[in-house]
């Protein structure tokens, strides 16, 4: 019969494991780290995982598909409750989706008394801060000053931490290594929040161009107009250009 059922963009998933919690059938699973469909019959086409899922991987469609069936679901859910077993409460410990997805607001630690005085405090104030595996509508986007930083640029700068991170919301990537463009992510970021300023620091190497362009399409996608600026370091660690 051809009805209503869910449909998983493979590319797009990030495997969080959030739509599995959503999906009170137990139709998906987490398969080598990507959400699946497992049965057709369990899926009853309603969508309710689609709002769970932080990479919009999911959508409706329509297609030729097992009926939905009520009673098997009911029965698999039962059986599940009397005999679980590690694959049936996998789905509990990913209630609140991949420890790597999970947007948390950090509070920097004030100076002990008892430290050196020299000990260097952490700025970070996000988690996480991959720009693959920031959710688009973290809590902590809001009106952020946002850093978008290619990976090396942390390690090259030794005052890194404390001449770029403070006061900002942090997003590294690396487009070189990443597959994908980040425009896209970076757009729905810029358009799902309200940003009120946005750094760019990248390496002198060719290839962190690419972080740059992300960015600039994605300001040229949003339709917004945000304050930014680029940061050039050298391989050295120091500043070329700002």
């Amino acid at each position: 019969m051809k009805r209503k059922i869910v449909e998983i963009d493979d590319a797009k998933c990030t495997g969080c494991g959030l739509c599995i919690s959503a999906c009170h059938e137990g139709a998906l699973q987490l398969v080598n780290g990507k959400a699946r469909l497992m049965t057709d019959s369990y899926c009853d086409g309603l969508g309710a995982c689609l709002p769970a899922c932080p990479a919009d991987a999911i959508k409706i469609i329509e297609r030729e598909a097992a009926a939905f069936d009520e009673a098997q679901v009911a029965a698999a859910q039962a059986k599940a409750a009397q005999h679980p077993t590690p694959a049936a409460a996998a789905p509990e410990k990913l209630a609140c989706g991949c420890p790597g997805t999970m947007a948390r607001t950090l509070t920097p630690k004030a100076p002990s008394a008892a430290a050196p005085a020299a000990a260097p405090q952490s700025n970070i104030a996000t988690w996480p801060i991959q720009i693959k595996l920031v959710p688009v509508n973290a809590p902590y986007l809001q009106n952020a000053s946002l850093l978008i930083a290619a990976d090396c640029t942390g390690y090259a700068a030794a005052d890194f931490n404390a001449r770029f991170m403070k006061g900002r919301v942090t997003l590294i990537g690396c487009p070189k290594l990443d597959e994908g463009d980040y425009s896209e992510k970076l757009t729905a970021i810029l358009q799902a929040n309200e940003i009120r300023r946005l750094t760019v620091v990248r390496m002198e190497v060719p290839c962190c161009s690419g972080i740059v362009n992300a960015v600039q399409q994605a300001l040229k996608n949003s339709g917004k107009l945000i304050p930014w600026q680029v940061v050039t370091l050298g391989v050295d660690g120091t500043v070329l250009d700002e």
